[in-house]
C-alpha cells in the first residue's frame, strides 16, 4: 500500500513539474513574439515644428520659395524646437528686443520675410547656401564678409566674423560670463549653426515627409 502512494505521489510530483516547465515556455514564447513583432517606435524630434509646416509652407509661397520648406522647418527646430511664442526667433530680425514676438503665425511671418531677404541678397551677393543659413543666426552682414572672402561659408570665417563683433561690445557678447560654453570667445552668434541646420535638413530628408503638404 505504502510503495502505490509513494509511485502515486512521484507521478503527480513529475506531473506538476512538467506543467510548470510547460506554462513557463509558453510564457516565455508570448515574451520573445512580443520583442520581435511589437516595435517601439521612436518619438519624432521634430513633431513640435512640423505642426507649423502647412503655415511655413504658405507663406513661403507668398514669396514663390516653397520649395525651401524642408530648410525653414529645420531653421526653426535650431531656433526653438518650435517652442513657445516666437518659433523663428524672429523678433530681432522684425527690429524688437528678444522674444518679443508671442504669437507664432506673427513670428513665421517675420521669420519668413527675414529668410526671404538673406536668400535674395546671398544671391546677388554669389556666396554658397551655407552662408545664407549662417546669415540667418548671424545677421545680413555675414554675407557682406563672406563675399569679401571668397563667397564660401566655413566655421573659422563665421569664427573670424563673430570676434569682429566681440570686440565692437565685449560687454554684450560675452556667452553670459560663461567661458565653458563651447561657443566662448565666439560668443556673437554660433559659429556651427550652418552645420547644425543642415544635419538637420538631412534628417528631415530621410523621414517619412508628412510634414509639407505636396511638397
Amino acid at each position: 500500500m505504502k510503495r502505490k502512494r509513494k509511485k502515486s505521489n512521484t507521478i503527480f510530483v513529475i506531473f506538476i513539474l512538467l506543467f510548470v516547465f510547460l506554462l513557463m515556455k509558453q510564457v516565455m514564447e508570448i515574451s520573445i513574439e512580443g520583442n520581435v513583432f511589437t516595435p517601439v517606435n521612436p518619438p519624432d524630434s521634430f513633431a513640435n515644428v512640423k505642426k507649423y509646416s502647412n503655415l511655413l509652407h504658405d507663406e513661403l509661397a507668398k514669396y514663390g520659395l516653397e520649395e525651401h520648406t524642408s530648410t525653414v522647418i529645420a531653421l526653426m527646430q535650431q531656433e526653438s524646437r518650435g517652442r513657445g511664442g516666437d518659433p523663428m526667433q524672429a523678433s530681432e530680425s522684425a527690429g524688437l528686443d528678444p522674444n518679443t514676438i508671442t504669437d507664432p503665425a506673427e513670428s513665421i511671418r517675420y521669420g519668413v520675410k527675414h529668410f526671404q531677404r538673406i536668400i535674395k541678397y546671398g544671391n546677388e551677393k554669389n556666396v554658397d547656401f551655407s552662408t545664407i543659413i549662417q546669415s540667418y543666426n548671424m545677421g545680413i552682414g555675414y554675407i557682406d564678409y563672406i563675399a569679401n572672402a571668397g563667397g564660401k561659408h566655413t566655421e573659422e570665417l563665421a569664427k573670424q566674423f563673430s570676434m569682429l563683433q566681440v570686440e565692437k561690445n565685449p560687454t554684450l557678447y560675452d556667452c553670459g560670463g560663461d567661458k565653458g560654453n563651447f561657443r566662448y570667445p565666439y560668443c556673437y552668434g554660433d559659429f556651427s549653426y550652418s552645420a547644425k541646420v543642415a544635419k538637420y535638413i538631412d534628417e528631415l530628408a530621410d523621414s517619412v515627409p508628412t510634414y509639407v503638404n505636396g511638397e
